[in-house]
Parts: C-alpha cells; structure tokens; sequence
C-alpha cells in the first residue's frame, strides 16, 4: 500500500515549480556588489516584490524574510514589545495560539514584566472581538490573534479584530502559516499591522518565512550583526529558499480557489465516513467556519498516540490534538480552551497530493482499529 500523508498542516510536499527554484545554484551573497551578488540580490528583491503584490502590501521594505514562522511571530511580539516600552507593556492573544505566541509571551512575562491577557474562545474555538476590545488597556501595545488554527481549522474573524485593533491606536499581529495557501491574505483587508506566513505550509521550502510590517510600525530587532532586510533581520538571506517561498506563495493563491473545493469535498467526506463508520466520534471546531483541509475528530476510548502507531503500521500518517508521551499525557491546550478534555483528538489534513482513494483507505482502515482499542481498554461506546 503506498503512504498516505494526511498531515499537511504540519508540513506540505514541495511544489514541481517550487523544487525548481530551490534547485538552482546561487553562489553570490545579496550583499556583494560584484556580479555573482548582483545576480543574487536581483533575485531576492523580485521575490520580496512578488510577495508585496501578492499580499498587496505598499512597500517592499514592508517584506522581512527569516528562517521560520516561530522566527517571524518572535521578532513581532518581542520587536513590539522592545520598542514600545513608553506606550505600555500589555499583550492581547488567545488561549489557542501556537506555542511559538504563547512561549514567547510567557517569556516576556518572565523575564521582561510585561503583562499579557490570554483570552478565552467558545466551544467552536472562536476568539469573541468584543472580547477582544473589552481586553484594552490604557498600557495595550500588541494584540496578537492567529488567522485560523492549526490544530482544529477554526478561522478567526481578524478584519473585525483588526478594525479594534486601528481604532484604539493598537498593533495587531496576525499567524497566517495556516492560511498562506487557502485564505484571502491581502494585509489591507484584514487590517493588520503585522502577518507571519512560512514556507512549509504552502508547498513550499522548509526553512524560510516572513513577516510583513506596515510602514511605520515601531520595531526592534532579534538578530544584530549586519544590516540585511532593512536592519531587521541580521545573517545572509538563503535566496533560494526565499525565491521558492515567493513561487509556492504565487500558485497557492492562484490555485486557492479551485483547490479549496476539491479539498472540501474530501473534506466533507472524510468528516461523514468517520461519524458513519465510527459510533461516538465527534469533530472539533466549527463544522463551516475551518479550513477546507482541516479534520480534527475526538474518537472516545481510545489513546491518540495508539491510534496513530497503528494508522502508521498502515502507513497512513497523521498527527494528534494531544502529545503523548510513555510517563505522561499532555492534553491539547487548544481543546482544553474549548472545554473539551480528551487524549483521543485524530487531526487529519489533506492537501495538494490527496485523492479520493486516499479518504477511502481511511475509512476502511480506521473503524477495525479503533474498535479493537476500545475492546482492549474494555470501552463501549
């Protein structure tokens, strides 16, 4: 049986075109001025024009690339933070964020005295925007909400956030990494300050991301050494990986809207199968407001890092809400902001490789396995 990968909101296959780019060989630094560096930085500066139209930012200067998404969301909130210290020290996320938001606004706490505000969702895992405004303080500097969730798929309503965030004189940081490849991500509809987006999400290059900041929007940054990416981002830029981020950026929006509906059909299949097929699973998150590749399913009675060995067995990969390890089970924090408690979360997310044969070997491998665990830990359902 050939592998079925139904984890692509954790990483993507590389597109053919993509592969291309990243394949050629640039030997010159972009900060050279003799040719080889011209011919690099030449390509650099069409890459970082590409992704300003693409996401219809102003300026190139707007568009800093880093090695990561975690990258990115750092030298957003730590960058904010640092360089508006006479405004306030207030932060604004959810309970639901990354842990790359999360840890970092932890570590602010900790180590900076910074204070943050970790708002509750509903039981879909929707942030409430008037939540949001009734969270400001005279000493809020960021708010940071992501676009849609990479564990249950939930998409946020960040225009209306964004609009709270401009009319209180706030910087608003969006995590798109989710939605590069399936959402609208036009900066100026969304009304944000600041948007992360990386490579590996997109079918594009591992390694590579970015982070848009509007023109005028006070930063500092992590990294101090050299002053490539306008100062703000230290160390040689991996042109390649920036050309090829810039290429999966393109066909992914040129694609979005024929792709999303091909995904949803399976989608929408896989989410009809599992509920058919297996008594008492449930799904998590919005059953419309998710991602079109997103299936994030509670299968009670049964441990998800088991399920997964076993699916493996079968080399069909997928991933979990909860981190299980041998001594001890970590609930998801995403769930468990939802109300729901639970070790038994599947997330499965097709993409660009995906086939309808794929969700049907699914549906035929999982229900055996999952009534055998339940029937090994004595569970009826």
């Amino acid at each position: 049986m050939k592998p079925i990968y139904l984890d692509h909101a954790a990483g993507t296959v590389i597109h053919p075109e993509v592969q291309e780019i990243i394949s050629q060989e640039i030997i010159g630094n972009p900060s050279s001025i003799h040719d080889a560096g011209l011919k690099a930085k030449e390509l650099l500066e069409k890459s970082r024009e590409k992704v300003k139209n693409i996401i219809n930012a102003q300026k190139p200067s707007e568009i800093i690339f880093t090695a990561s998404g975690t990258e990115s969301i750092n030298l957003a909130i730590q960058g904010i933070a640092r360089a508006n210290t006479r405004k306030g020290n207030h932060i604004i996320t959810s309970k639901i964020e990354h842990d790359a938001v999360l840890e970092t606004c932890r570590y602010l706490e900790k180590e900076e005295g910074f204070t943050v505000t970790y708002l509750n969702v509903d039981t879909d895992g929707f942030v409430n925007p008037l939540d949001v405004e009734k969270a400001i303080t005279s000493k809020t500097i960021l708010i940071t909400i992501m676009y849609a969730n990479n564990e249950i798929g939930t998409i946020q309503d960040i225009a209306a956030i964004g609009k709270i965030a401009r009319k209180n004189n706030i910087y608003f940081h969006t995590d798109a990494c989710q939605a590069g490849s399936i959402l609208d991500i036009d900066v100026t509809t969304l009304n944000v300050d600041l948007m992360t987006l990386n490579g590996n999400k997109i079918s594009g290059p591992s390694g590579v991301g970015l982070l848009y900041i509007k023109d005028g929007v006070t930063i500092h940054p992590l990294l101090h050494g050299g002053k490539q990416e306008f100062g703000l981002r230290s160390g040689t830029e991996n042109v390649a990986a920036i050309a090829g981020f810039a290429k999966a950026l393109q066909l992914a929006q040129l694609e979005k809207e024929t792709e999303n509906q091909r995904l949803e059909k399976l989608q929408q299949k896989l989410i009809s199968g599992l509920i058919k097929k297996i008594p008492g699973c449930s799904l998590n998150g919005h059953s419309k407001k998710r991602l079109p590749q997103n299936v994030n399913m509670t299968f009670p009675g049964v441990d998800a890092e088991q399920v997964i060995r076993h699916l493996n067995q079968e080399s069909i990969y997928v991933s979990s809400g909860s981190a299980c390890t041998a001594r001890s089970v970590k609930l998801s924090h995403v769930l468990e902001a939802m109300g729901i408690v639970t070790t038994g979360a599947i997330r499965f997310t097709v993409g660009r490789e995906t086939k309808e044969d794929d969700v049907d070997a699914v549906l035929q491998i999982l229900p055996p396995i999952i009534q055998t665990l339940r029937e090994v830990s004595q569970i009826v359902i």
